[in-house]
């Protein structure tokens, strides 16, 4: 039962597809009513007829995190539809570019960085407000691999690193309030989000070569570590980062 989310309620961004599609089903079956977030409702639409169909609760909200004025609405909608959230997991994130570091525009780094970093802290921060007055919560960040070692792509693994700091600083910081803040941190994924590096025959040889499980991963294999961080059974675990990855960062 140290498992169980049955009758929590929980946010994920960024999830109309992949992983964030993955963990927002995978928590339904674990129980949870859910709120889908992302910037398209038609595709969040047939995540949460999914989610109904299960039995349980759901929400689509179309919301842009990078954008104050959007987490506030999406913030107001949970609150007069759930009264509370028991669990959010920061999943939304964007790389526009595969520019080297020495090639990336101001627009790209600002494109990143709003939506990875600014985006998932000031959301966070209005989600651990609510969970605070309902004594407590779990927040989960979906970091990345390339947050711990840089690959490909410079700037979004910047990001990524800084969201692994967030982590450990809300962790800190929010403990107090009974508020555990955990990432997950996946390795190359098959999701539309990097097909450009899946699908790109040199890119996925050199990326193989350096995984010892020798395969990409699927978006439904980084649901259980979700669900652990989610759950009680995960209770004296906090600031610490999860790494899906097969083994890359060995």
């Amino acid at each position: 039962m140290d498992f169980s989310i049955k009758g929590k309620v929980a946010l994920i961004t960024g999830a109309s597809r992949g992983i964030g599609q993955a963990i927002a089903v995978g928590f339904a079956r674990a129980g949870a009513d859910v709120i889908v977030a992302s910037r398209k409702l038609p595709d969040l639409e047939k995540v949460a007829q999914e989610i109904r169909g299960m039995g349980r609760k759901s929400l689509a909200v179309e919301a842009h995190v990078a954008r104050m004025e959007e987490i506030k609405n999406l913030l107001s909608k949970i609150k007069e539809e759930f009264g509370k959230i028991d669990i959010l997991v920061n999943n939304a994130g964007t790389n526009p570019t595969m520019a080297s570091a020495l090639d990336v525009d101001e627009r790209a780094w600002d494109s990143i960085m709003n939506l990875n970093l600014k985006g998932l802290f000031f959301l966070s921060q209005a989600a651990a407000r609510v969970m605070k007055e309902k004594g407590g919560g779990k927040i989960i960040n979906v970091a990345s691999t390339a947050g711990i070692t840089p690959d490909l792509l410079p700037i979004y693994s910047i990001s990524k690193a800084a969201v692994i700091m967030a982590t450990k600083v809300m962790a800190q910081q929010w403990a107090q309030y009974n508020i555990r803040v955990n990432a997950i941190a996946p390795g190359l994924t098959k999701t539309r989000f990097s097909e450009a590096l899946w699908n790109n025959p040199d890119i996925l040889k050199m990326a193989m070569s350096k995984t010892p499980m020798g395969r990409v991963a699927e978006p439904e294999e980084m649901v259980g570590a979700a669900i652990y961080l989610a759950s009680d059974a995960s209770s004296y675990v906090t600031g610490q980062v999860i790494a899906l990855d097969g083994g890359t960062t060995i």
